[in-house]
């Protein structure tokens, strides 16, 4: 069986993880998770960069930045993963789900402003794929309202909106580098974002409510439980995996990119004779190849399609069901306006393997399959 995806290996993480147990400490900010940092500060220009146990982790620390209180709305998309919405319903907030826009499967920004009522606080992109939403228009939104603006950016680790990183455009940027990711640790995250006032704050909500990082940069003689906080820290040995994985950073892009354009130029028959649908990236965005999905006709194709693949040894899977349509979407939010696309898009999704270790005859199988599936012909 083909994979759909494995966590990226290197072949230097053997070497870190042997210096992560020599140095002597394995629990949060030592030297690996201090060097990888600085390393993603610097490479995304971004002030502040706090590695955290999942990207699940740095949107509970984004929601926490935000202020939020019990009663407050956080508009989203809610054709996403579950994480972006339970970091803010632990914070008391309502979601407010707004549909889609059917090329990227992002957020339509053209109907947040519908959605702000007097309890709206923030808004919560999510680029889907590693494809910018049209963040120009959300910031303006934003600013017009005075509303945070919390990225999801987990797909979104070295994509970039009009040359600005995802991540670092909104109020707060959340990264994951959970082992689907294209680049890994493992389980992990980042928070990221340029305000100093913010710097304190999420120093304190990161290290379990403490003043703790003041304490180990000598600013005073000993710590204390000053607010809320959460145990927040990636161990040493998940960074070290993650340390390999920079130090080959644009060779990892590379690959991934090349697997993308294979896959988007093979299949572009299918596309021209009107069977599916390939991905479309705006001009405002230079995507990072985070996955290769096709849209088919509805989800009874999509079905068949898998199944189909799974026969022929090559394992594809469709992604989120929309939030709103869960047991707890429904509970702890509600739909802005109508469902045109999400549900229906959700329905047509299919992803193919995509990861940084896949071979290219299991590249080229998996595109020969499609070609040769019966319903396309």
């Amino acid at each position: 069986m083909i994979d759909f995806n494995r966590p990226p290996i290197v072949g230097t993480e053997q070497k870190y993880f042997q210096e992560a147990l020599e140095s002597g400490k394995l629990c949060g900010d030592g030297n690996f998770t201090k060097q990888a940092s600085a390393w993603l500060e610097n490479k995304f220009h971004v002030r502040y960069c706090y590695l955290t146990t999942s990207c699940t982790a740095a949107l509970e620390m984004g929601s926490w930045l935000c202020s939020l209180e019990p009663g407050d709305e956080v508009i989203m998309p809610s054709y996403t993963f579950v994480s972006t919405a339970d970091a803010f319903v632990l914070r008391g907030a309502r979601i407010v789900y707004v549909d889609i826009d059917p090329k990227t499967m992002n957020m339509n920004a053209d109907l947040i402003e519908d959605a702000i009522t007097d309890r709206t606080r923030a808004i919560v992109p999510v680029h889907y794929a590693g494809v910018a939403c049209d963040m120009d228009k959300i910031m303006a939104i934003a600013k017009k309202y005075n509303l945070k603006v919390v990225e999801d950016a987990a797909q979104g680790v070295n994509a970039y909106y009009r040359g600005k990183a995802l991540g670092t455009i909104g109020d707060y940027g959340c990264y994951s580098f959970h082992e689907t990711k294209n680049y890994s640790m493992g389980e992990g995250g980042a928070i990221v974002f340029n305000n100093e006032e913010d710097r304190e704050r999420a120093e304190i909500v990161r290290e379990k409510g403490t003043n703790r990082s003041k304490f180990f940069r000598g600013q005073i003689d000993k710590y204390t439980w000053v607010d809320y906080g959460s145990s927040y820290l990636p161990s040493e040995l998940n960074v070290a995996y993650l340390w390999a994985q920079l130090q080959v950073f644009d060779q990892i892009q590379e690959k991934r990119t090349a697997i993308w354009n294979y896959y988007n130029e093979t299949l572009k028959p299918l596309a021209d004779a009107g069977y599916i649908e390939q991905p479309y990236i705006p001009d405002y965005a230079q995507h990072n190849a985070h996955m290769y999905y096709i849209k088919v006709k509805d989800l009874n194709v999509r079905t068949d399609l898998i199944r189909y693949m799974k026969e022929k040894g090559v394992l594809c899977v469709f992604h989120y069901i929309p939030l709103h349509l869960s047991e707890a979407g429904k509970r702890f939010g509600r739909f802005s306006g109508e469902d045109v696309y999400t549900t229906k898009e959700s329905e047509r999704l299919m992803r193919l393997p995509m990861f940084y270790n896949l071979e290219e005859k299991d590249m080229e199988y998996a595109a020969d399959c499609l070609l040769n599936y019966p319903g396309f012909h």
